[in-house]
């Protein structure tokens, strides 16, 4: 559970590559992920190369970490055979989040960079990386080893609680 209390967004990346066994984990804890009807409609790009890392951080005005990452993991979903497709964007932002406190249990850092539902964002990772389409672009989430990362602040407020008994 300290991942949930240490996680915070690392944008700036040391120049090194991060080992194949870590990504591996990292896309284990995404596929442990629950779904809407045990649906499952993600499908994960794992980018290593540094081109395609370059062009995808031109996707969005917000997407400039991924340039400097030595790695980044592109979510995508199904379009078709879902049980729930309303709920297959939350789908994909629960594996989000697994993988980044993936990431930082391996002592690795990311951030998640918003792609759905802006079409042009989506159309341009999908592009980029020839998505085919029955697929949609999610989000893309740069990762590796942090450049320097500040501790996380507490959020914790008791007035926005409300207990119903």
């Amino acid at each position: 559970m300290n991942a949930i209390f240490t996680r915070t967004s690392v944008r700036q990346f040391e120049e090194k590559e991060v080992e194949q066994e870590k990504i591996e984990k990292i896309l284990q804890a995404a596929f442990a992920s629950p779904t809407a009807k045990n649906q499952q409609a993600w499908e994960f790009y794992v980018v290593t190369n540094k081109e395609i890392l370059q062009k995808l951080s031109t996707a969005s005005p917000f997407a400039t970490p991924a340039a400097n990452a030595p790695a980044a993991i592109v979510i995508c979903y199904r379009k078709e055979n879902l049980r729930v497709p309303e709920k297959v964007e939350i789908d994909c932002a629960i594996a989000t989040e697994n993988i980044w406190l993936e990431c930082e249990e391996l002592g690795l850092g990311g951030v998640m960079l918003g792609i759905a539902p802006e079409e042009d964002r989506m159309k341009a990772v999908e592009e980029i990386l020839n998505i085919p389409e029955n697929l949609r672009a999610f989000t893309i989430f740069p990762f590796g080893y942090p450049k320097n990362k500040k501790p996380q602040k507490n959020r914790y407020d008791e007035n926005k609680i409300h207990f119903v008994k």
